[in-house]
């Protein structure tokens, strides 16, 4: 194959990633990199991925490889997306090493970073692409799903969890979103919906926006909110309006599994989206691809169709 520029930004936390699996991925990469450049990175803090990745497209790289979770996949995108999108943006390569790794699964790449070395240097040498759209709130490009309110509380909280040096589990999700559960309030819903056709609902107590489906996973149960979004469609929007705990409780198991079934009394569902804004009451938690930003009490959503190029 002829010689290309690869970047590889790994990040040294990732929950599934060793030193030993960055040496193999390096190896392999520098046979397909040929008399080309392969540079690899670690990654020192937030944002550094994101800043990575931009001074890769500005300086013309073939392929940008995020080794790390969905949060590393994220700040990738954001840089290779920082002047929008246009022919010149590097392909993305991705080898999962996250505790879920939704974007990786939802394009169907192996869950495993060894097999996911193996599928990459495959697309590298033959050249596979495939298409995808980026979805992106205000500033922030994501890849697979934005929440705000519940959902936004629940990635907070865990993150505030691992800060004090707790592993990132399904298991830690699960006591937090309970915990979240209880102290929220459910009796007044403070989350509007704004969408295209002039449509609102203004009785929404969390939001979920995504880009493809799964919205994430259980384990390896995906939940599937918005079953009919995906890559090549416009975003998807399910927004709950009923928050008892049986009724919750009952809808996410409806949720799981390959056959979602969506039950319209407790939750709106729209899907093939352009954009919509999403307005609260208050300063809500919002979370994009599984990281926390912190609260707003406005959002604007749009989609761009074909943003980039994933090898696969």
């Amino acid at each position: 194959m002829p010689a290309v520029r690869i970047l590889v930004v790994a990040n040294p936390h990732a929950t599934a990633t060793s030193a030993r699996e960055r040496d193999v991925l390096a190896h392999a990469l520098g046979s397909c990199a040929g008399s080309g450049e392969l540079d690899i990175v670690e990654t020192e803090n937030r944002g550094h991925a994101a800043a990575l990745a931009c001074r890769a497209m500005r300086s013309g790289a073939d392929a940008v490889v995020a080794l790390g979770g969905d949060g590393t996949v994220n700040e990738v995108v954001n840089g290779l997306l920082t002047d929008g999108v246009h022919d010149g943006v590097p392909a993305l390569g991705v080898v999962p090493a996250g505790s879920t790794n939704v974007f990786a699964r939802a394009l169907g790449l192996p869950n495993d970073p060894i097999e996911a070395t193996g599928a990459l240097l495959d697309g590298l040498r033959s050249g596979s692409r495939r298409p995808v759209s980026m979805g992106r709130v205000d500033d922030r490009w994501f890849v697979f799903a934005a929440g705000i309110g519940f959902d936004g509380a629940i990635v907070g909280g865990v993150e505030a969890q691992r800060r004090r040096g707790r592993k990132s589990t399904h298991l830690l999700y699960a006591r937090v979103g309970l915990a979240e559960f209880v102290r929220s309030d459910r009796r007044h819903p403070k989350v509007h919906v704004e969408l295209p056709d002039g449509t609102t609902f203004d009785d929404v107590y969390f939001a979920i926006v995504t880009n493809t489906d799964p919205w994430t996973y259980a384990g390896n149960r995906p939940l599937r909110p918005t079953p009919q979004t995906d890559f090549d469609t416009g975003l998807g929007l399910y927004a709950r309006r009923r928050m008892s705990a049986a009724g919750l409780l009952f809808s996410m198991a409806r949720l799981s599994g390959s056959t979602s079934r969506v039950g319209r009394r407790g939750a709106h569902l729209v899907q093939d989206l352009t954009g919509l804004t999403v307005r609260a009451d208050e300063p809500l938690p919002v979370q994009v691809d599984g990281e926390y930003l912190g609260t707003r009490d406005k959002l604007s959503f749009t989609t761009a169709a074909d943003a980039l190029d994933v090898i696969v």
